[in-house]
């Protein structure tokens, strides 16, 4: 089968692609900007009203948002071991991060990227720029305090939470004020593992060959 990938450079469409190769599945990228002053195309409006990717086609049916397209791509492709099954007692766990992941690290990052959002007058923006450095750091040490002695988000076991919070360490920004993934030693350390996978160098560009 095939899967057609609504994908930007720099958006979490990149963790997606680093699934569909870590899963070994065919697909093919469909260029869309996230540029905010470039109109999306109104093929991806019409499958996601948002605007926003990644967006996942398969067989006539669109999926969107990171979190939901990364557990459906693990369940339908369950032998890959990307991510425990439904009676598996690390589940939860798994579905705990992506769900935090998706959620809380996300919003924060957007409330840094895209802050005009999270208010209503231009004199509070700058408010909101400190508030999502600051978040950022409260939710990265939540991350980091977890990880503890653990090889992975899920303990000995990599899955695809682990990509997923590659993903977002990318996203961290000095220009705009940002943490540095090195504060937390315990997320740099997972970050650094899942970035020599050849799946993570192909995607984002850091394979020597």
């Amino acid at each position: 089968m095939t899967y057609a990938l609504y994908y930007a450079e720099g958006s979490a469409a990149m963790g997606v692609r680093v699934v569909l190769e870590e899963l070994n599945q065919s697909y093919k990228l469909i260029a869309e900007s996230i540029d905010l002053n470039v109109p999306r195309s109104p093929e991806l409006l019409a499958l996601n009203p948002n605007g926003w990717i990644p967006v996942l086609v398969n067989n006539g049916t669109a999926i969107y948002e990171c979190g939901a397209i990364t557990t459906w791509l693990c369940d339908r492709h369950a032998d890959a071991g990307l991510a425990p099954g439904a009676d598996d007692p690390q589940r939860g766990r798994f579905l705990q991060w992506l769900f935090f992941f998706s959620s809380s690290i996300q919003n924060a990052f957007q409330m840094s990227y895209y802050s005009d959002r999270f208010c209503d007058a231009p004199e509070t923006e700058a408010s909101v720029k400190r508030r999502s450095v600051s978040r950022l750091r409260e939710l990265w040490q939540v991350v980091d305090d977890a990880i503890g002695d653990d090889d992975w988000m899920l303990g000995e076991r990599f899955s695809a939470a682990d990509i997923y919070l590659f993903m977002l360490t990318t996203w961290l920004s000095e220009a705009h004020g940002h943490p540095r993934v090195e504060e937390f030693r315990q997320v740099l350390r997972i970050a650094e593992a899942v970035s020599a996978r050849p799946s993570v160098r192909l995607v984002y560009g850091t394979d020597p060959a």
